[in-house]
């Protein structure tokens, strides 16, 4: 549970309380990112704690020729992302019509989540958006921003924000 106080969340759950084995995972269309990608993906990850993990889970981008079925395409790669996702665990689908959180928005969801002590799957589609039947799975939507995000940029935004709510938990300086 959370409070906000002048507009900061705070956790009223102990620091010291045995961590969930909640994981939080990025499945994202789309592989071979440049190195930076790979670089910022993994500086934010690495600076979670041990009892949050955050995994990156790449789905290759069926290529797209002339004349391919683009709906089976994506369909083929909904089914290959949800295929990642075990029972039981929560899907979270980023999408422009989603809702948008602030950083301490965030943060709540992410205690939520913690509580809650099951896996986290964060899904972002390819270049056309996520399968239909992801998007039947999610039980939350969320919106990083109206614009038309690159997708290797949104790995390392996902990837920073999830980290900068978890600082604003743990009273940690870096949200300052």
């Amino acid at each position: 549970m959370t409070l906000s106080v002048c507009g900061k969340v705070q956790s009223k759950v102990a620091r010291n309380q045995p961590a969930s084995n909640m994981r939080i995972r990025l499945i994202a269309v789309g592989s071979k990112m440049p190195r930076w990608v790979e670089d910022g993906w993994q500086e934010y990850a690495k600076r979670l704690p041990a009892e949050l993990p955050l995994e990156l889970v790449e789905i290759p981008l069926t290529t797209r020729g002339k004349n391919a079925d683009v709906t089976r395409l994506i369909r083929q790669e909904g089914d290959a992302m949800l295929a990642k996702v075990q029972p039981g665990e929560k899907v979270v689908t980023l999408e422009v019509g989603g809702k948008p959180w602030s950083t301490e928005q965030l943060a709540a969801e992410l205690e939520r989540w913690r509580l809650d002590a099951r896996n986290i799957n964060l899904m972002v589609g390819g270049p056309e958006g996520l399968a239909p039947q992801v998007c039947a799975r999610s039980e939350q939507r969320w919106s990083l921003s109206p614009l038309t995000l690159p997708h290797p940029l949104v790995r390392i935004l996902i990837g920073e924000q999830i980290y900068r709510a978890w600082t604003v938990l743990s009273g940690h300086p870096y949200h300052k």
